[in-house]
């Protein structure tokens, strides 16, 4: 068992076991951090601590993708840019690490948290779109996926009636310092990124049926000073659908995320999920590897036909 602790912008590995057989990769939301997000007030990082995650799922390795994730830059007038740069960012490193790895095909599980869930819808939706001959290699990500774990992701964030609270909310929780000018710019550019939260998630529905999900919502209001509110409602952070599975955390919107110990409220659930899809995901994602290398050896034939004519 290794533990390994660095800190970066992108992926960090925090975690080896020996031969594993799936990579765990956490990603954070907005004004977020690749270990600070997971890491309790004493200092416990659940995703790396022996005693926790790594004891449980021994055959793993267990990464956090780290970006800037402030909130003028994730969610300012070019979000759509950013967030999709941001995914076309998490394809491309994980692809090097796991071809350095020797392991494109091995299983990979996602764990995000709030909008880190739709930087990797996005990615996602990014992946599954490139298997021209030059960049085929960089559909291997979502040939790979698994599952997706979304704790506290905005998934409804374009519903017109909640778009000035849900904006609201999220400023006063993340950035409770700030001082809006009077135009309401952090306002208005949390509300147009809400519109392209729906975009994404128009665009990531198609291709819920090739991973499994499971929806986490918080289940106590975020202490925002002046008042105490949801940041994302049960409704927009776990949508009922078929075939998903869905589960509350006692916890705020920072919180939820974060576990002291096997037997804080939560863990056990998280857990356990992991642990299942760990053990369902290599026979699973090998036969769609032999699917996804015949579409694409016939894709490449036609194209050569193509050519020819």
């Amino acid at each position: 068992m290794q533990r390994i602790m660095t800190e970066k912008p992108g992926l960090n590995e925090t975690y080896r076991g020996k031969n594993p057989l799936v990579d765990i990769v956490a990603v954070h939301g907005l004004n977020g951090h690749p270990f600070k997000t997971w890491t309790t007030g004493t200092n416990r990082f659940w995703l790396g601590d022996s005693d926790l995650l790594p004891a449980n799922l021994t055959q793993s390795r267990i990464l956090t993708f780290g970006y800037n994730a402030d909130v003028t830059a994730l969610l300012g007038k070019t979000s759509s840019d950013t967030i999709l740069q941001h995914a076309q960012t998490l394809i491309a490193e994980l692809v090097a690490d796991r071809e350095l790895e020797d392991a494109t095909e091995r299983p990979i599980i996602f764990i995000c948290h709030s909008l880190g869930g739709i930087i990797v819808k996005r990615a996602l939706v990014y992946s599954a779109g490139r298997t021209s001959k030059l960049v085929a290699h960089l559909h291997s990500v979502f040939v790979s996926t698994f599952a997706v774990l979304f704790l506290g992701t905005p998934h409804n964030g374009s519903n017109k009636a909640n778009l000035a609270s849900f904006s609201r909310r999220v400023i006063d929780a993340i950035t409770p310092s700030r001082v809006l000018d009077s135009n309401g710019q952090l306002l208005d550019a949390l509300s147009e990124g809400s519109e392209i939260l729906q975009n994404i998630t128009d665009m990531f529905v198609p291709l819920m049926k090739n991973f499994r999900v499971f929806f986490f919502w918080e289940q106590e209001k975020t202490d925002m000073g002046a008042s105490l509110d949801y940041i994302v409602e049960e409704s927009s952070a776990a949508p009922i659908l078929d075939n998903t599975e869905r589960a509350g955390l006692p916890y705020d919107h920072r919180d939820m995320v974060k576990f002291e110990n096997r037997s804080s409220p939560g863990y056990r659930l998280v857990a356990a999920a992991l642990i299942r899809y760990s053990k369902e995901a290599p026979s699973l994602i090998a036969s769609r590897w032999e699917q996804a290398s015949e579409m694409l050896k016939t894709k490449r034939q036609n194209e050569a036909a193509e050519l020819v004519n």
